[in-house]
């Protein structure tokens, strides 16, 4: 595990309908946090478009694209010549009738370091994800830059220990999360508190558990009409290895968040609060069960 110091940099932003306003208004945000000092930068899930899974309408599926494909390469230029890392999270086009919500590492040379695919799809009321996307066939892999190993998930996987154990166990640094979570409209004054707190509580659960940085990023704004949208809550934030926010936005602000990481605050977590030596995995096969009851 790498022992330089590294800065992170989370972008958290509004959406407009139009694709190229939205990626212009990424590469300005990119260079801010560059020139801020971050390193690693990491977009918000599907930051081209608005997010288009409130509703199953198959004609936007023309907003996704091949990769690599315009995005990356873009971002790619961006990357080399301000010699950072970015993540960026892509509606992908794989073939005809066969699309992913992928995120993509481009490395300080602009090349793809590699991909990850959105493993875990939910199908909920306005999050119609599954009609969308084919559930990702690469694991969970981690990804090795000049500043850190990175795991990378992507937002509904930020549910589920698995995802961040296996990232852990792979050796990163630290684990980002892309997202796109917000209030139903008539919900939030009853459920938004404890919504906003039960994803805050499970993404620092993954940093405590196994002693790793964790960075949230998610979008700001209302996106869709009146009674049949969603507010998306923003609130990124970094967690350190022992669960402490260490930065976090507002829930309604476009905002830029440069945190430093210290991958020998994971050691002295790991020394102290030593989970990963007291694991049983002799014990641990009923886990790949759907369920052990009847």
């Amino acid at each position: 595990m790498p022992e330089e110091k590294f800065h992170i940099g989370l972008v958290q932003m509004s959406c407009a309908l139009d694709p190229n306003q939205n990626l212009a208004k990424a590469e300005w945000k990119i260079r801010e946090a560059a020139a801020r000092g971050a390193q690693i930068v990491c977009l918000q899930e599907l930051f081209r478009s608005q997010y288009f899974c409130r509703e199953e309408n198959a004609d936007l599926f023309a907003l996704a694209e091949e990769i690599p494909g315009p995005s990356t390469a873009f971002l790619g230029k961006l990357a080399r010549e301000l010699g950072v890392v970015i993540i960026a999270s892509l509606f992908e086009k794989r073939a005809a009738g066969l699309y992913h919500n992928t995120a993509a590492i481009l490395g300080t040379d602009g090349k793809i370091e590699g991909l990850y695919r959105k493993m875990h799809i939910p199908d909920d009321p306005l999050y119609f994800e599954k009609y969308y996307f084919t559930p990702g066939d690469l694991g969970f892999s981690n990804f090795d830059t000049p500043f850190g190993r990175l795991g990378v998930l992507v937002c509904w996987d930020q549910w589920y220990p698995e995802a961040a154990r296996i990232s852990a166990l792979g050796g990163a640094n630290i684990l980002f999360y892309p997202t796109a979570i917000g209030w139903h409209p008539a919900e939030k004054e009853e459920y938004g508190a404890a919504q906003l707190d039960a994803w805050r509580t499970i993404q620092r659960s993954h940093a405590i558990a196994n002693g790793i940085y964790v960075a949230a990023v998610n979008r700001v704004g209302y996106e869709g009409p009146p009674e049949h949208g969603l507010e998306f809550f923003g609130s990124s934030f970094v967690a350190d290895p022992f669960g402490q926010i260490v930065a976090q936005a507002s829930t309604d602000k476009e905002e830029i968040l440069v945190v430093e990481c210290d991958p020998r605050r994971s050691d002295e977590v790991r020394r102290n609060w030593p989970f990963l030596r007291d694991r049983r995995i002799d014990a641990y096969a009923p886990i790949v069960s759907r369920w052990l009851g009847k």
